[in-house]
């Protein structure tokens, strides 16, 4: 078998067997020193604002050529869940929202919330075939956060389209390893912490221009306004962008971010696939010896049900993975070896 090492070299700086990417991705160096280099100059006073409008542009547009939209259909936030929230709020009163049976809270909870809109919940497997003329939206993750199953993309977006429904994806566990078309979608929403190797704080959403004429900007604020100086009394005029969703940036998440999109650009994303799913095929073979089957085989995501208590063990030992709804789940990504792979199977062979 095919020995792997990391793709970006010494760009990320582990010091654990670290498959965990599903629940927090690792940093790269120069993203933590982006990061730091703005901590000290607001500390110092050596600038005249908390951060920088140039970063922000940089991660909107690093984004938009990762997942194939122009820049002025890309919004930044701070969380999936207020994204969703958003787009919640603007479905009228009786709307249907279809959803896959135990899809992850953020993608779901600000619908269920609202009391007034007819929730129903398929198996991930039937979720295309489940869309009807009464369903006003599809809400659904590409990659399965429990269990690391890939939704059939295609027949979602086909199902959704003859029946005049819009679709809501969140590709907050694939985007930066699974190829992204974020405008085959009404709209997408992904944390940036995750494969996407960047801080907590960031978070990115991307809206149809035909979707942004139904989406009140409900949260803007002066950073939402087209003439970013227009900045006393009422905004006297939105950007007639998806920048009009912008939340307020967290300046220094979205400085180191800057970093990492620029490092996963020189990659690249379908180098990344490569790389992630020969690792995932690597580690699915050494479970499946060990008499352990995980639940997706096309996925970056390995979930094994049944092994969770197994998580605190793997701990001690060094190998960081997850217990997720009596899952053990682990997560490959760039920074990733076969090493890796192969010590987390060792260990698990010995327990």
């Amino acid at each position: 078998m095919e020995i792997l090492e990391p793709l970006a070299g010494d760009a990320f700086a582990p010091a654990t067997t670290y498959l965990n990417t599903s629940s927090t991705g690792l940093l790269p160096r120069r993203a933590v020193e982006a990061a730091t280099r703005l901590l000290g100059e607001n500390a110092a006073g050596t600038r005249l604002g908390a951060g920088g409008f140039d970063e922000l542009a940089a991660v909107r547009a690093s984004f938009a050529r990762l997942t194939g939209v122009g820049v002025d259909r890309v919004a930044l936030g701070s969380s999936v869940a207020v994204h969703v929230a958003l787009i919640a709020h603007s479905l009228p009163a009786g709307s249907e929202v279809l959803a896959p049976e135990r899809e992850f809270s953020s993608v779901v909870q600000p619908f269920a919330v609202r009391g007034d809109l007819k929730m129903r919940y398929v198996p991930l497997e039937s979720l295309a075939e489940a869309v009807r003329p009464s369903t006003s939206l599809v809400a659904f993750s590409s990659v399965q956060s429990a269990d690391g199953r890939v939704a059939d993309l295609a027949a979602v977006r086909e199902a959704a389209a003859a029946h005049g429904a819009r679709t809501l994806l969140d590709a907050s566990q694939s985007a930066g390893w699974l190829p992204l078309d974020a405008g085959a979608y009404d709209y997408t929403v992904t944390a940036g912490f995750k494969f996407l190797t960047c801080p907590r704080g960031t978070s990115f959403l991307t809206v149809t221009e035909e979707a942004q004429e139904r989406l009140a900007p409900l949260h803007s604020g002066w950073f939402a306004a087209e003439d970013l100086s227009d900045n006393y009394g009422p905004v006297s005029e939105l950007a007639a962008s998806a920048r009009r969703y912008d939340e307020p940036g967290s300046f220094l998440s979205y400085h180191a971010a800057a970093e990492s999109l620029a490092l996963l650009e020189s990659v690249g994303i379908d180098a990344v696939h490569a790389h992630d799913l020969a690792l995932a095929d690597r580690l699915r073979a050494g479970l499946a010896d060990l008499g352990h089957r995980s639940v997706a085989d096309d996925s970056a995501v390995v979930a094994v049900p049944g092994l969770g208590g197994a998580q605190p063990e793997l701990l001690r030992a060094g190998v960081y993975a997850s217990a997720r709804g009596g899952n053990l789940r682990f997560a490959v990504h760039l920074y990733n070896s076969s090493a890796d792979v192969d010590r987390s199977l060792d260990v698990l062979s010995a327990l």
